[in-house]
């Protein structure tokens, strides 16, 4: 858990140092202001998780302090300082979202217990409202659906990086693999669990604002920077930031999340001091990134920074006996949401499902589940439930029969034996072999890897 910022504002130099240096003692990290304006300088670059303000200060008062505050920044929690002859102020600054009011001279230990009071219920709010995102769905790998060898590792993998300190993670795959699953898989397994988990696809976002998302801009930063905002790793502090479509961020915004990775430490757009951060930053792609290189269009350094540790997703062709357990799933899940009993699918269907290619992969298989328990309102789903598509596709497949010899034969010897010919027909062109074997680039170059043709 990270370390929480309190600012301390009193026009009194006293009450200041001595609450700094009792609360340093008890593990805060706290900095102090003399009036609001100097709070609310401060509040520009950074802010703090909770405030102590004197409602009386020079100038800007502590109950304008705190619309202002509340105005820049809903969840900051501010406890008032208060004399007794303030009360009625105080009561007034609670009903303007004030957490609490402490009353002058205070006990240190009593404010204490006010302040981890405080910061406890923040803290709740913040869990409380990722349970409701998640309520009724499966967490961590208990969301992943396969029994396939390679789901098992992948979910032995997950563990592992979830619990390392590793804040760098790459997943790749084809599109529709389930790669955001697997990144909120791996947060949820981990001890940044009761944190945020905040995504962005860096493709759906427009090259100009994708800085200003990710990083937050100043007020008057640009035109319609109409008030400060913070952005997507300050919001995470703590957590995982998910960058999906990594492989499509234009060069320049590779620069600066490279700084953030080596730094752990950015601006916001039009601000002039480092904000530090600790997240976990998970990047996706479908993209070749290797590819991306070698045409100029991904940074080489952001690659090898990002791919500390590599995860790769095969597509739903490769792991078919995992199919029907997916589809299932998803067929229990529609049947709740759209109030429809389907028992499940005729013999027939699972056989093409199973013999279809899904370029479309999970995402494919979910959008056609859905649809057939949409429109459907038979008590199984039948083969004339399908798409046309997929029944004509799958019936039109050609698969290759293989005799296996009496004395038996080692599969890694025929795969290794199909990457060599595979490569040897397409004269050296891995693009052209995968596409022999029906497999992605990503899937064909891992077996290279694994056969030393790398």
């Amino acid at each position: 858990m990270k370390q929480a910022k309190i600012l301390v504002v009193d026009d009194e130099h006293l009450i200041r140092w001595s609450l700094e240096q009792s609360l340093t003692k008890q593990g805060y990290e706290v900095l102090t202001a003399g009036s609001a304006e100097d709070a609310l300088q401060y509040m520009k670059d950074e802010t703090p998780d909770l405030m102590l303000v004197d409602i009386q200060l020079p100038g800007i008062n502590g109950l304008e302090l705190l619309e202002r505050v509340k105005e820049m920044d809903e969840e900051v929690v501010v406890l008032m300082i208060s004399a007794m002859t303030e009360l009625t102020t105080a009561i007034e600054a609670m009903k303007k979202g004030a957490f609490d009011y402490v009353k002058k001279p205070f006990n240190l230990d009593e404010l204490s217990i006010n302040i981890r009071k405080a910061l406890e219920t923040r803290a709740l709010k913040r869990e409380v409202a990722q349970l409701r995102v998640s309520q009724g769905r499966p967490v961590g790998v208990e969301g992943l659906i396969g029994e396939s060898k390679h789901m098992q590792n992948i979910k032995e993998m997950i563990g592992k990086i979830a619990q390392s300190d590793a804040t760098t993670v790459l997943i790749q795959g084809e599109s529709g693999t389930g790669k955001e699953v697997v990144a909120k898989a791996i947060h949820q397994e981990s001890n940044r669990a009761d944190m945020p988990f905040m995504a962005i696809n860096c493709a759906a976002v427009p090259a100009t604002l994708l800085e200003s998302e990710l990083m937050g801009h100043e007020k008057g930063a640009f035109t319609d920077a109409k008030a400060q905002k913070k952005g997507l790793f300050e919001l995470a502090n703590g957590g995982t930031v998910f960058l999906d479509e990594i492989g499509d961020m234009e060069p320049g915004m590779q620069a600066k999340l490279l700084r953030v990775l080596e730094d752990r430490s950015f601006r916001r757009v039009g601000g002039t001091k480092d904000i530090k951060v600790d997240v976990r930053i998970i990047s996706a792609t479908n993209k070749d990134l290797l590819e991306a290189i070698d045409d100029k269009s991904f940074r080489a350094d952001l690659y090898y920074r990002l791919q500390v540790i590599p995860l790769f997703l095969p597509p739903l062709r490769e792991r078919k006996e995992d199919i029907l357990l997916i589809a299932e799933h998803f067929i229990q899940n529609f049947n709740k949401e759209f109030g429809k009993n389907v028992d499940g699918l005729s013999k027939l269907a699972e056989k093409f499902l199973l013999e279809y290619g899904w370029p479309g992969n999970i995402r494919e298989l979910k959008n056609i589940i859905e649809r057939a328990i949409i429109l459907e309102n038979e008590d199984m789903l039948l083969l004339e439930h399908l798409p046309q598509e997929l029944v004509s596709r799958a019936s039109s497949s050609n698969p290759v029969n293989f005799m296996i010899p009496p004395e038996g034969i080692d599969i890694e010897d025929v795969e290794r034996e199909l990457i060599r010919q595979a490569l040897e027909l397409a004269e050296g062109n891995q693009s052209q072999a995968a596409k022999k074997l029906n497999l992605g680039i990503d899937a064909f170059r891992y077996r290279m890897k694994k056969f030393n043709f790398l």
